[in-house]
């Protein structure tokens, strides 16, 4: 199977990106991502651990401002270079769900690598317009708002349950994580469509 990685650098006047995709690393636990926002790059994190990826994430940008320009960009990137490292998606699965508690908190995730953006974002935050730490929380869906646009597939992202925001962002991005890791698994020989192309 051919070598599934990718890299960009994106340069803007609020941000300066690296992101290194490998969706078939040799040994799992190969990832650094170093945002300058600590709770992004710990929930960056886990989307590379628990879907087992080689993610590589370098950022700089006008946090003195906010994290907003950051966070975003960085999600813009990554669903670059997820496109870019899938190629033509011959043989893979497709279609990814992934079911995750964390504590008192679950979240779900469904994945299709469509070619089609499209983000349904059913998450209610116990603090709509708060903090966790000092993140954020709407971050969350400009993040997977911006993968989802830039990478051209359906995510649908929902938390049942959950009081403490970090468990449910938490739960989120690692479900996340799992989700994609199925949907990115090399399965078949073929496209994954009627349409013989995705």
């Amino acid at each position: 199977m051919p070598t599934r990685t990718a890299s960009i650098t994106r340069k803007t006047n609020e941000t300066d990106i690296t992101v290194e995709l490998n969706l078939d690393p040799a040994k799992t636990g190969d990832y650094s991502n170093k945002t300058g926002v600590g709770f992004f790059d710990h929930m960056l994190d886990h989307v590379a651990r628990h879907g087992k990826f080689g993610l590589n994430v370098s950022a700089t940008g006008d946090t003195h401002i906010d994290d907003h320009h950051t966070v975003e960009d960085v999600g813009i990137v990554l669903g670059q270079v997820l496109e870019q490292a899938l190629g033509d998606k011959k043989g893979i699965e497709r279609y990814g769900f992934a079911s995750v508690p964390m504590d008192e908190a679950l979240a779900r995730v469904s994945i299709d690598l469509s070619g089609r953006a499209a983000l349904v974002f059913d998450v209610a935050f116990k603090d709509s317009f708060g903090k966790i730490g000092s993140f954020d929380n709407q971050l969350v869906r400009e993040f997977f708002n911006a993968v989802v646009n830039a990478g051209k597939f359906n995510c649908h992202i929902e938390a049942p349950r959950g009081e403490n925001d970090h468990h449910i962002a938490e739960a989120i991005f690692k479900a996340f994580g799992r989700a994609l890791r199925v949907a990115v698994n090399v399965t078949g020989d073929d496209v994954p469509s009627t349409k013989g192309s995705l």
